[in-house]
């Protein structure tokens, strides 16, 4: 199964970058050039665990649907989701945070496989690792930008 590995330095504290990170209106903000949307299970706020998500999302010319679930949270620390329905044939996003003297080191682990057998391993190589990538790169982006300026107030103050 391949798996994605992306370390991430951002200058803010830990609690801010944990909390942006499980923010359902910032992934939908990040991913909107996917036209991205939240449609079942945690909608708006923070998801926490045991909570579910059902996105869908225009990729490859077509509506793909994903619902997720939050295994694992440890606050501040980690938190894992994985799909439990959708697109993928296995997906598992770890995201870890560790603090540091001057802000946050965020680490992803994101573990996938498409179906379609050898021509889906093919199609992997060839093209989806990349698109994932840079998916994941766009949203860590977008997460650097609102925690290092007062934007992240918009998703964490009531």
């Amino acid at each position: 199964m391949p798996t994605i590995h992306i370390t991430t330095f951002i200058q803010a504290p830990v609690e801010r970058v944990f909390d942006l990170s499980r923010s359902i209106e910032l992934h939908k903000e990040s991913m909107k050039i996917y036209n991205e949307q939240a449609v079942a299970g945690t909608r708006f706020g923070l998801i926490g665990k045991n909570e579910t998500v059902t996105w869908t999302a225009k990729h490859f010319f077509k509506t793909r649907v994903v619902k997720v679930a939050v295994t694992d949270m440890e606050q501040y620390s980690q938190f894992t989701d994985e799909q439990t329905e959708g697109s993928f044939k296995k997906m598992k996003h770890v995201h870890h945070f560790k603090p540091v003297d001057n802000g946050t080191i965020m680490i992803d682990y994101f573990n996938f496989e498409i179906p379609f057998g050898v021509i889906g391993k093919f199609l992997t190589t060839l093209y989806f690792k990349s698109h994932v990538k840079k998916m994941l790169d766009l949203r860590n982006k977008t997460i650097r930008e609102y925690a290092e300026t007062n934007k992240w107030k918009k998703f964490l103050e009531k």
